[in-house]
């Protein structure tokens, strides 16, 4: 076993932990050194682990054991016909269960270990209680940074066990990690952590490598040289063959920020010549580029994303989402740059020149003021300046895609174990034996399975364009629209409308349109007219009426100020279930949001920032 390299306050807290009897969650991305800490610990105290790999496939028969159908069927549901499963086996042996990927078990799952956790004691059908030996701990381990086929762990769990974060650790400590695993020499070394640690502070990234691919780039860029009949760094061709190994090794460890128009290989390239300029002589091995957590145990970015992964939250704007109530058409029209001056007090920072656009500028803006900064990018994708227009529209795309990524959190209760008679699953012991007719073997028809069944739903979208809307009120627009696409998946079927007194489709039920095209037409909304929520809502209904599946959502993206129209209540036939996102709402428009949202057995959300959409849409979507 590898030993330990830094680590030392997070070893610390695990030991105690573990003497003192408690549960422990390990939180952190991938490569942080979560299973070694945990396998050298339990190493020292002489204590067994009983490994599970955590997903959604666990089901509770899997984790705690089963009774053996064979065994049941000549001797009965007697104890030697139950086969422990992993828990049952740490809990009697006194050892550890260590379960990966945490946020991946589904919940109905992890509701087993409640009692588990709490009393040290477990009631299994028909086998009878089970209590726990004295060592018997629960480890956990998660990387609450991963969007995909994860979800939130509830309090039920979260409140009886105690977490400890690991981040990246420092250049030195990961050089040293490199170094163990690979036992190369200290140039190609360097190169490998520079690159692997350039990769979670680069914008175009959202997700950078872990040491694991610098531990790759080490040994492939060493078997390359060899087979290119060199060696060491001063090789010749030994950059190019350098930039060979990291796409390898690294392209399929980082990710790209969505809208942004890259390929993991082109990052990797500027990586590359920023550690290892064309025509320069190879780093110095003992170089390091200055970071902010060169010197942090732990590092400063436990995510391993770029700049881009964070959003900090900003001030409550006070512009709000105009309507023309008085009917007529208002038309968004085109913003010149003298209208942006004196709208924007930060235009000419972000856009100093005719036709340019300063992402820099405009990223320190969205650090200090979220809903300033999108206000002013929205109106900038209208510039009659064309070459500001399409700049702007471009990097409204990654913005508001990124931030309304937020949204695809998924909360658990989506997915249940349901019976059924497909022959595939976990065997339900019980009512096979009740169907069984006797006759053996049984037949196909007798048996009867347990499986995961996911909840389907179709959700509609309904977006009020009418009046002047501009502004905050079209990044938010943006933002929600983005969060409902990234979050459709093969159990939620999304499509997008608009509205003013008359509907317009963006993205049809079933249709497949990127998060990009849609965030970009709805950047370029000109709002108009009166609003006719009613009309919205049969439209929505239509739209959701064919879509198989067990529950129809709306979710209106208004005021819920009808100016035109029958009331917007008569209009909820056909829809299960309608939520209400209110932007920047007034004490008159929330009362409405949550009266309609009330009728139509939903809930409505007030949105007052631009940071607030992702979550809300979570709690909407999840």
């Amino acid at each position: 076993m590898s030993a330990v390299i830094g680590l030392r306050k997070e070893r610390e807290v695990l030991t105690v932990a573990l003497q003192t009897n408690r549960h422990v969650v390990l939180e952190g991305p991938p490569g942080t050194g979560k299973s070694t800490l945990l396998r050298s610990i339990a190493a020292d105290v002489g204590t067994e682990v009983v490994f599970v790999e955590g997903n959604a496939e666990l089901t509770p028969a899997r984790l705690v054991g089963q009774y053996d159908p064979a065994a049941v069927m000549t001797d009965g549901y007697v104890p030697s016909s139950f086969t422990d499963g992993p828990l049952l086996t740490a809990m009697r042996g006194s050892g550890l269960l260590y379960l990966e990927e945490l946020n991946r078990i589904p919940e109905e799952t992890l509701n087993v270990l409640i009692t588990v956790l709490t009393e040290g004691e477990i009631a299994v059908p028909r086998l009878g209680r089970v209590r726990a030996a004295a060592g018997f701990r629960l480890i956990a381990a998660m990387n609450p940074f991963d969007a995909i086929g994860t979800a939130r762990v509830g309090q039920a769990i979260a409140d009886r066990m105690c977490r400890v974060v690991l981040g990246y650790q420092d250049a030195a400590a990961e050089r040293a990690i490199v170094a163990q695993v690979t036992g190369a020499d200290p140039s190609p070394i360097g190169l490998s952590v520079r690159m692997v640690r350039a990769t979670r502070d680069h914008r175009d990234l959202r997700m950078g490598s872990s040491v694991r691919g610098a531990i790759d780039l080490v040994l492939l860029l060493g078997g390359l040289l060899r087979v290119r009949g060199g060696y060491g760094l001063s090789a010749e061709g030994a950059r190019e063959t350098a930039r060979d190994a990291a796409h390898a090794a690294l392209s399929g460890r980082i990710k790209v920020v969505d809208g942004v128009e890259r390929t993991p290989e082109s990052v990797i390239d500027d990586i590359l010549d920023d550690v290892w300029p064309e025509d320069a002589p190879p780093p110095d091995e003992s170089s390091d580029p200055d970071s902010p957590d060169q010197d942090e145990q732990g590092g400063a970015d436990p995510k391993g994303g770029g700049p881009q992964a964070e959003q900090p939250a900003g001030p409550e704007s006070a512009s709000s989402l105009r309507r023309d109530r008085k009917g007529g058409s208002q038309s968004r029209r085109q913003n010149g740059r003298r209208e942006m001056q004196a709208k924007h007090e930060s235009f000419d920072d972000v856009s100093p020149e005719v036709g340019e656009l300063d992402e820099e500028a405009f990223a320190q803006l969205m650090a200090e003021d979220p809903d300033a900064a999108a206000a002013m990018l929205a109106d900038m994708a209208l510039a009659t300046d064309r070459e500001l227009r399409a700049a702007a529209k471009r990097l409204a795309c990654r913005v508001f895609i990124q931030v309304g990524r937020v949204g695809t959190t998924r909360s658990r209760g989506t997915r249940r174990l349901a019976h059924n008679r497909r022959s595939d699953g976990d065997l339900d012991l019980d009512r096979t034996l009740d169907r069984w007719t006797g006759q053996w073997p049984p037949a196909t028809e007798d048996l009867v399975t347990r499986t995961w069944t996911g909840h389907r739903r179709a959700v509609c979208l309904v977006v009020d364009s009418s009046g002047s809307m501009n502004g905050l009120g079209v990044a938010i627009a943006a933002v929600a629209a983005a969060g409902v696409v990234l979050a459709s998946d093969e159990k939620l079927e999304t499509s997008v409308i608009t509205f003013a007194s008359d509907v317009t489709q963006l993205q049809r039920l079933g249709q497949r349109r990127s998060a990009e095209d849609l965030v970009g037409q709805l950047v370029s909304l000109r709002g108009h007219g009166m609003t006719d929520l009613a009309g919205a809502l049969k439209a929505a209904r239509t739209e959701l009426l064919p879509a198989v599946a067990d529950e129809r959502v709306v979710v209106l993206l208004s005021d819920c100020l009808h100016t035109t129209g029958a009331p917007p209540e008569t209009a909820l036939g056909g829809i299960d279930r309608l939520h209400v996102l209110c932007p920047l709402p007034t004490d008159e428009a929330e009362t409405a949001a949550r009266a309609l949202a009330a009728r139509g057995a939903g809930r409505a959300e007030m949105v007052r920032t631009l940071l607030d959409i992702g979550p809300a849409l979570t709690r909407l979507l999840g």
